[in-house]
């Protein structure tokens, strides 16, 4: 008997296939670059996107009581944002370590590149139904008994019908 695979979020899927780019660019996962805007918070999660992490040369045999020395993150943002992460640098540094869970990194090379911003999507608003449409609506959820179910089918009805007169015109 097979076990049961079940759905893999997209999230496991792109992250399994971007942990070798990152391991080139020096992370070893991609955790930090998808828990980016989580980690450094608002106000630096647009704005400044990290690059890399360059490792010091370390000894060939770890000592479990010496830590590894920790590395340089290397970030690029505009230069405004570069002369407030600077000054800001040391808290954003405390908040990476604590994602990590140990002294990572140990200091912040910022280089001004411009910065990839996402622009929301902005959706236009649907229109209202018409006296009609909506009573055709409602005639066809006569028979749904349990009314929050019938309220969101209705709320999804509208906006389907809305949204297809829309793209009509």
């Amino acid at each position: 008997m097979h076990a049961s695979r079940g759905a893999k979020t997209l999230a496991d899927l792109v992250g399994k296939a971007m942990t070798p780019v990152c391991r080139k660019r020096g992370f070893a996962s991609v955790d930090i670059i998808a828990s980016w805007a989580d980690i450094v918070g608002e106000r630096y999660g647009t704005r400044v996107q990290p690059d890399r992490l360059i490792w010091p040369r370390q000894p060939e045999r770890s000592d479990p009581e010496n830590p590894p020395e920790p590395a340089t993150l290397v970030v690029h943002t505009d230069g405004a944002t570069a002369l407030m992460l600077s000054h800001d640098s040391a808290q954003v540094i405390e908040r990476i370590n604590t994602f990590y869970g140990w002294r990572a990194i140990g200091r912040i090379k910022i280089l001004q590149k411009p910065v990839l911003v996402k622009q929301p999507v902005r959706k236009k608003p649907l229109r209202d139904l018409t006296q009609s449409e909506e009573q055709q609506l409602e005639a066809r959820l006569e028979g749904v008994e349990n009314d929050r179910l019938r309220q969101a089918l209705m709320k999804l009805g509208a906006q389907v019908i809305a949204r297809r007169e829309d793209d009509a015109a």
